[in-house]
């Protein structure tokens, strides 16, 4: 429950990688949060910048001017959000001071084994006591957790849509956890805000491709947190698309029903655990997800269909990939760190058409 000290609390709050899309995204939505002070905006190459120069949609708001992150006095910090690229997210996380919390969107503490960091990210981790103190995210399934933490590792948004249909399911052991099928499709802001080919919009637009195929680096973060609900190992089979859209996710997940179980089970598991939530809302029959849907919002739609295969069931969920999928779900985590309402300046509903 949230006390009236709390309502009246002020944050001081640092982004760091501000000039990114899950950055400026965490600044338009933390302008709307009652309790969030934005003192600081770090972004190194646009150093001295308005962040009005890097992102011309948020020049209405009173912003500290762009900082390199070694000019922040953190002394005057409370918490911090990073949404830099993994490894140098976790470069610059270990130099903070401990006094902070910090709530990163990178994927440098979201995978608890560091032999399998080093395998997936291609380089050893080098600090193994922050990545157990780490805390994963998935705010709807670890909120205890969350609310003690000083390190919280958000999702993926891969993950985040993933996790947020399938999780129910393997918990109350309705589906097989042997055989996931995961068709994932997201936006071109899902790859960042840097100069890459394959996400030029002569490259990209009017055309739909799938890509790290059988390698993606968000596989074994969903197989590490099914396998810990099934506390056995899980494969998935997953394959992620690039949609020419900006911003929006949708998966696709093909299961095989345990006998004698049918697919309006896997509805009503994921209705009784939803039931509450906030954010995460199962829809009524044959309504179908849609990433127009949810766009610019905190929320997350799934449902569960019937397939025309005797034993096997399709879910599917939608999400915003930078809202619940990153910066969203990292102030969700802000909030319940913080004893606030988790849904505090997470209210706007989603832009349509």
């Amino acid at each position: 429950m949230t006390t009236q000290s709390q309502q009246s609390k002020k944050v001081n709050v640092a982004v760091i990688g501000a000039s990114g899309y899950t950055g400026g995204d965490l600044v338009r939505l933390a302008a709307c949060h009652t309790n969030i002070e934005l003192k600081e905006l770090v972004a190194h190459s646009h150093a001295g910048q308005e962040m009005a120069d890097v992102f011309p949609h948020l020049a209405y708001l009173r912003l500290p001017k762009l900082k390199a992150w070694n000019d922040v006095n953190w002394d005057t910090i409370d918490a911090v959000f990073c949404g830099l690229p993994h490894g140098t997210a976790r470069d610059i996380i270990v130099q903070l001071p401990d006094h902070l919390k910090i709530i990163d969107m990178s994927a440098d503490f979201r995978i608890r084994d560091p032999e399998l960091y080093q395998k997936w990210y291609g380089r050893s981790h080098d600090a193994e006591g922050l990545l157990q103190e780490a805390v994963y995210g998935l705010t709807e399934f670890y909120s205890g957790e969350i609310e003690t933490a000083r390190l919280v590792a958000c999702p993926g948004c891969y993950p985040t849509a993933t996790l947020l249909a399938l999780l129910p399911l393997l918990q109350n052991q309705v589906i097989d956890p042997s055989d996931i099928i995961i068709d994932a499709k997201s936006g071109v802001s899902g790859a960042g805000r840097g100069l890459k080919q394959n996400t030029l919009f002569t490259e990209a637009g009017e055309g739909l491709s799938p890509y790290s195929i059988g390698k993606h680096r968000h596989a074994p973060e969903i197989e590490q947190e099914l396998s810990k609900a099934v506390h056995e190992s899980v494969t998935v089979n997953f394959t992620p698309h690039l949609v020419p859209m900006s911003r929006g996710e949708l998966i696709t997940a093909y299961v095989k029903l345990h006998p004698d179980c049918s697919w309006g089970d896997l509805k009503r598991v994921l209705e009784k655990k939803y039931m509450t939530s906030t954010f995460v809302k199962v829809l009524p029959e044959e309504k179908v997800p849609a990433t127009q849907h949810v766009r610019g919002s905190n929320y997350c739609h799934i449902n569960v269909f019937p397939d025309r295969i005797a034993g096997r069931a399709i879910v599917i969920s939608a999400l915003d990939n930078l809202v619940k999928g990153s910066a969203g779900q990292a102030l969700q985590n802000f909030n319940v760190m913080f004893g606030f309402d988790e849904a505090l300046g997470l209210q706007q509903q989603a832009l349509f058409p």
